[in-house]
Parts: C-alpha cells; sequence; structure tokens
C-alpha cells in the first residue's frame, strides 16, 4: 500500500451531480480539493438516459448558477462554449434534455483537474486532525490524507426481498432498463411495478416501441398521481424550509415526510399525459390496447414457474414457452390476494441512502432510528469530537427535509459546505428565497396570536 503524504484541504468521495457541483464552487477559493469516483467518466441515471426525457427541474438548477450566477461553469456558459446559446433560445424550454445535462457535467469535470475517474474509495478513516482516504485503482491501493472529507455516494436501487434472487435479465430494477431493454421489448408480457417517474418513463417507452406486448402496471400507492408542481408547492424545496424543518424534533420530521411523498415524488404531468395520449390514440378504432394498470396492489412475492407449469399465452409466443414469473400481489383497499404471471418484472421500487464508506461506522453519532446525525451545513456529528470535517451528500432526506435529492438545492447545500470548509463567506446564503413562512410566528406563543 502507498501512503500519499500530501494532505489535500478536501477530498470528495464519489462524484455525482452534487460533489461535482462542490468541485465546480471550490474551484476559485485555492483549496486543494481532490474527488475520487469509481467510474471511469461522469455519468448520471445511464439506465434511464431514455430518448425524449427531461430534466424535471428548470435549467437554472446547473451545478453553480443558484450559488454564483457568474461561475464559468454555469449551463448557460456551456451553450456558449460550444455554439448552443441560440438553439437554446429558439428552443424556448425551461427543463433541458436530459442528456445534455449529462453532457454539460462530463464538460464540467473535464475542466477540474481535481476530479479523478476510476479509482474507487475503499474506506475513509479518521487520523487526529485528518483523515485517511484509502483507494483502488488499476496501479494498486493508496492512502490519501485530508483535512475534510465530503462523501456523496448518493443513492442505491432498492430490490423486494422475494426479488432479490432472481435479479438478473428478466426481472431487475429501473435503474438497468437500458442495459436490459432489448429483451424487455422482445417480451409478450411486461410487468412494471411502481408509479414514480422512472416507472412512468418505461411504461411510455414501452407503449410507443413493443406496441404488440401486454404491458401490466401495478402500484401500492393510492393511484398514479403527478408529482407537486405547483409554484406555492415549489416553495419547500428552498433553503427557508430547510431551516425550518431540520430545527424540528427527529419524531417530529419523521411523521412530517411520511406525509410528503408527493411534493418530491409520482409522476410528471408531461409523462402522465404521454401515456394517456399514447393509448387514447391507440383505441380511437375501436381497440382497447393490452395495456393495464391498477393502484393499490402491493408486491407480496416473485417466484419462477417451471416449464412443465406454464400456461402458454399468445402474449408470449416470442418467447415459445409461456410466462417466466409468478407475482403474488395484494390489492391492499379490497384485502384480497390474487396472482399474475409475466416474463419480465422490472421493479422502479425506488431507491436507499448508500452507506457511509467509514472504516469504523461507530466514530458518527446515530439518531434513535440510526442514521447519521447532520447538522445544518451538512457535517456529520462524530462522537466525541468538538468539531467535525466530514460532511454528506444526499444522505439528508430525515434530517434537511424532502429538497435532499433535488438538484435545485445542490449548490445551496455546496454553498454551505464550501463556506464552513473556508471558515468565511464565499458563497452568499440569502435569508428569504421564497414568499411563504413556514412554522408558527415568532410572537404566537407569548401573546396569543396578536401583535
Amino acid at each position: 500500500m502507498t501512503r500519499v503524504t500530501r494532505v489535500h484541504d478536501v477530498i470528495g468521495v464519489g462524484l455525482g451531480p452534487f460533489n461535482l457541483g462542490l468541485a465546480a464552487l471550490l474551484e476559485p477559493t485555492g483549496l486543494d480539493a481532490v474527488f475520487f469516483e469509481a467510474g471511469p467518466a461522469f455519468s448520471w441515471h445511464p439506465g434511464l438516459m431514455l430518448d425524449g426525457v427531461a430534466l424535471q427541474v428548470p435549467f437554472l438548477a446547473d451545478l453553480v448558477t443558484l450559488a454564483d450566477p457568474a461561475s464559468r461553469f454555469s449551463f448557460l456558459n456551456y451553450l456558449h462554449a460550444h455554439d448552443r446559446l441560440y438553439r437554446f433560445y429558439f428552443y424556448e424550454r425551461f427543463h433541458v434534455p436530459r442528456r445534455e445535462y449529462e453532457a454539460y457535467c462530463r464538460w464540467v469535470a473535464e475542466q477540474l483537474p481535481g476530479c479523478r475517474f476510476s479509482q474507487r474509495v475503499l474506506d475513509v478513516r479518521p487520523d487526529g486532525d485528518r483523515w485517511v482516504v484509502r483507494t483502488h485503482h488499476a496501479g494498486g491501493d493508496e492512502e490519501h490524507l485530508a483535512r475534510a472529507v465530503v462523501v456523496g455516494v448518493g443513492t442505491r436501487p432498492v430490490l423486494p426481498g422475494s426479488a432479490r434472487p432472481h435479479a438478473g435479465p428478466d426481472v431487475f430494477h429501473s435503474a438497468a432498463y437500458l442495459r436490459h431493454r432489448a429483451r424487455v421489448l422482445d417480451a409478450g408480457r411486461v410487468t412494471v411495478i411502481g408509479s414514480g417517474q422512472s416507472a412512468g418513463e418505461i411504461v411510455a417507452d414501452l407503449l410507443t416501441n413493443a406496441p404488440d406486448a401486454r404491458i401490466d402496471w401495478f402500484t401500492r400507492s393510492a393511484g398514479f398521481l403527478p408529482m407537486e408542481y405547483s409554484k406555492l408547492g415549489l416553495e419547500h424545496f428552498s433553503p427557508e424550509y430547510i431551516d425550518w424543518f431540520h430545527g424540528l424534533p427527529e419524531g417530529t420530521r419523521d411523521w412530517l415526510r411520511a406525509g410528503q411523498d408527493l411534493l418530491y415524488k409520482g409522476l410528471s404531468a408531461t409523462t402522465s399525459a404521454r401515456i394517456y395520449d399514447t393509448l387514447y390514440e391507440r383505441s380511437a378504432t375501436g381497440d382497447e390496447p393490452d395495456v393495464h394498470y391498477r393502484a393499490w396492489c402491493e408486491l407480496r412475492s416473485v417466484a419462477p414457474l417451471e416449464p412443465t407449469s406454464r400456461r402458454f399465452h399468445v402474449a408470449s409466443a416470442r418467447r415459445g414457452d409461456g410466462p417466466r414469473w409468478r407475482l403474488q400481489l395484494r390489492h391492499v383497499v379490497e384485502e384480497r390476494d390474487f396472482t399474475h404471471d409475466t416474463d419480465v418484472l422490472v421493479l422502479a421500487t425506488g431507491y436507499e441512502p448508500a452507506p457511509l464508506p467509514l472504516a469504523d461506522p461507530d466514530v458518527i453519532e446515530r439518531d434513535e432510528a440510526g442514521r447519521p446525525v447532520i447538522e445544518r451545513d451538512y457535517r456529520v456529528r462524530l462522537r466525541g469530537a468538538a468539531r467535525s470535517t466530514l460532511f454528506v451528500q444526499h444522505a439528508d432526506l430525515h434530517s434537511h427535509g424532502i429538497g435532499a435529492p433535488d438538484l435545485g438545492l445542490g449548490a445551496h447545500r455546496n454553498a454551505c459546505i464550501v463556506n464552513a470548509l473556508c471558515g468565511r463567506e464565499v458563497y452568499r446564503v440569502p435569508s428569504r428565497t421564497v414568499f411563504q413562512r413556514f412554522g408558527a410566528p415568532s410572537f404566537a406563543a407569548t401573546t396569543n396570536g396578536r401583535p
């Protein structure tokens, strides 16, 4: 093992959009910052990079603009550098294609020498007032030293327990859709579980590119409902809301967040309309599309069908031997169980925070649910330490609220982290950004609500 004796000011673990934005905002500060990423290049949701899909946030939610509109790493400057500014001007849309956002991020990464790809972080451990970050690359293992570490390893796909033993080309998470898409389009019967944006984009793709397949779509949610996108609702994705939410007791935060799914989950109105309009147009001649979707249906188990027990279905003729998988589901309102057979199962069943790559997980403080205790400026509280120099990205849903995965708050979070790392206000964090006020008026407890 090689120990690199140079002590960096900051080491970033992972290079998704959030840590890449941090690297861009750190660049003018003069801090010595390096970021390690296991992948060979920047990549963002490659399994869902479908044609015709766009970001669900406006282009102003790029890596830097909402913290530093004058940054050379803005999306508008990317367009200018590639002679696309007038084309975007005539495009007249606020939401950019997902492929273009990824290309923009790659452009930023290529300009930052501190972004180092094909280097996987094995673990992180404290060493006095410094951190040791152990990495692996083609040449072997190395140890790097840093005064502060920012972990941005993001989330990982969640598969239901009964599906995990069968994971493969026929049973897989939506994050791997493009990898298995050719097989899916060749199947006679395809089932999609989940009602979020990923599920909707996959169903829309199947409707367009597998018109002869039977498509079944189930969700345990109350319906195939749109994600909240009204202007007053969007004010929850603001620094003020983070301030208020973070100040609540842990149990109150969990209770509140449990009822907020549609503020950050659900279908976009565009995807919902695309699916419905396709079904309407295909039914115009009187033929019902072979598409079936039901809410309140919870997946209970997945099991393979033995070849001798498979019943042949015309819709599965391309497989030649009938459905391959039997699903057990339950309609939770009617409290009725039923079975469903399919060739391919796509599970758009969400994500969970990836564990922090700590050599000793006990060095951090945890809340009653076992989650890291995260300060308002995104420091992870350490056991027995007066002031932590370990920060996290996108692991703060429980502590900072529903804006944690939102690209629009990435620049705000990074501004807070940069200011904390530098010990001064490098980026101004505005105190008022929305019209709404959260919480009771400050005089309510003492004056019974009268000014």
